[in-house]
């Protein structure tokens, strides 16, 4: 692996620590895996589950076939956003998975919604677990752990999943129904990723197998790290239920269809997309010294005019001091913007210099 230069996070946002500068590289040079346990997962049955989840979101659920799946969003009947989900379609269902912070939203919206006669869903969060997996040797290495082909793993389109074999024994037993027991490709870092989706009972056994190929355990601040650098939204940082899908760039991430049938916030989202614009646009910015803003903090221009806020700011190695924010429509790429922020019990006062980059953050040089 290459060298890394290890820089300490200055007033706000995230950074690679020393103990994580192994697992950080591994992302470039080879595979590390990250607990996912955490999000929520929730199995909807049924010959209607697939009609009945499009109904929700903003993906074309119901034209998917089993092992292929979507990302979308769950939108409230003004447009904004509930949660934002991973949709993977199974035979006699789709299991639907969520953010933490996004999973009572999207749990109260299926109740509300969604009649269980008609489409039973049950929260598996505890029963069904995901480890992901991410890195340039992902594919290969965690087809030696499930004893996979690469070719297999390979022809994954996004968010498509297979079955892990049968051989691969998980302590408890197999997957049985369901999601369970299957490994799925997922771009959520930017970077070739894929999410093993276990019975609980196997979660030991699967860290064992991945250690033994050599992928490396990775914390949550170099997932936050290589989110931002990958400008991925997440919800209850940048997205929030005053977010329309287009301001968190949902169109290039391919989680909006224009030519399905009706959902709830249908209309602000087409309205938008076919006649009109959002006013604002998640956005990167690259600052030119060692310090970062704090979350939230106001983005100005050199006249000290407002034009939007931090929502994640981080110490990258590669790109140095870098955020998501969200800005004006009008703010252009390459403008010169200021981060500003205010006195508080854990910083001073302050403000830093940066340039306005689209997403994701180019490749070094």
């Amino acid at each position: 692996m290459g060298d890394v230069a290890v820089v300490v996070p200055a007033v706000g946002g995230s950074g690679v620590g020393p103990a994580d500068v192994v697992a950080y590289e591994a992302l470039h040079a080879g595979a590390a895996w990250f607990d996912r346990r955490a999000r929520v997962r929730t199995d909807v049955r049924g010959p209607l589950a697939a009609e009945t989840i499009s109904g929700l979101v903003t993906n074309d659920i119901k034209s998917l076939a089993p092992g292929h799946g979507h990302y979308a969003a769950a939108l409230t009947p003004k447009g904004k956003i509930i949660a934002d989900v991973r949709v993977f379609a199974y035979a006699g269902g789709c299991l639907v998975d969520t953010s933490p912070q996004a999973g009572d939203g999207w749990l109260q919206l299926l109740r509300k919604y969604v009649n269980p006669r008609v489409a039973p869903y049950t929260n598996v969060s505890t029963t069904v677990v995901d480890i992901g997996v991410f890195g340039a040797r992902a594919m290969h290495l965690l087809g030696a752990a499930l004893e996979l082909p690469r070719e297999a793993l390979a022809g994954l389109a996004p968010y498509g999943h297979l079955r892990i074999p049968d051989r691969v024994v998980w302590s408890g037993g197999g997957g049985g129904d369901g999601i369970g027991g299957v490994v799925a490709r997922v771009p959520d870092l930017g970077i070739d990723g894929f999410d093993i989706l276990i019975p609980a009972a196997g979660w030991d056994a699967a860290v064992r197998r991945l250690t033994a190929v050599g992928v490396v355990a990775a914390t949550a601040d170099v997932w936050t790290v290589a989110r931002v650098e990958a400008g991925r939204p997440e919800w209850g940082v940048e997205i929030d239920d005053r977010t329309i899908p287009q301001e968190a760039n949902f169109d290039e991430l391919g989680a909006i269809s224009y030519t399905k049938g009706c959902y709830t916030g249908q209309e602000t989202v087409a309205r938008i997309h076919f006649r009109g614009h959002v006013n604002r646009h998640l956005r990167g910015i690259e600052f030119a010294g060692p310090v970062i803003p704090p979350a939230l903090a106001l983005v100005v221009d050199e006249g000290d005019k407002p034009l939007g806020e931090i929502r994640s700011a981080v110490h990258s190695p590669r790109h140095g001091g870098i955020a998501l924010a969200m800005l004006r429509r009008e703010v252009s790429i390459g403008a010169h913007v200021t981060a500003r922020w205010q006195v508080s019990e854990d910083r001073a006062q302050g403000e830093t210099g940066g340039t306005v980059t689209d997403l994701p953050f180019p490749s070094p040089h």
